[in-house]
């Protein structure tokens, strides 16, 4: 294994992991940014508050982007496997 394969197989690795967290990831950036407006509007100070939003909006993201994610991410483990021996 040369070491531009090594580089392009981390490259498209760190990509996928961006691309399927990224969902979650903004989800959970606008509910936390929603509920520290809330709170600064009606000052309330409580630290938990967040967390079951939050908890909700991400289960609720992963129920919808499950499939995807998935699909995303055998595909590429698929890709890795199937190039297994180019790799050695």
């Amino acid at each position: 294994m040369t070491e531009g394969q090594v580089v392009d197989v981390a490259r498209e690795t760190l990509w996928i992991i961006i691309k399927v967290a990224s969902p979650l990831l903004v989800v959970s950036l606008i509910v936390g940014l929603m509920i520290s407006i809330f709170q600064t509007v009606t000052s309330i100070q409580e630290q938990t508050l967040t967390f079951v939003p939050k908890l909700l909006a991400i289960f609720l993201v992963i129920m919808l982007t499950g499939n995807w994610i998935m699909n995303t991410i055998v595909a590429f483990m698929v890709e890795l496997f199937t190039n297994f021996g180019n790799y050695i």
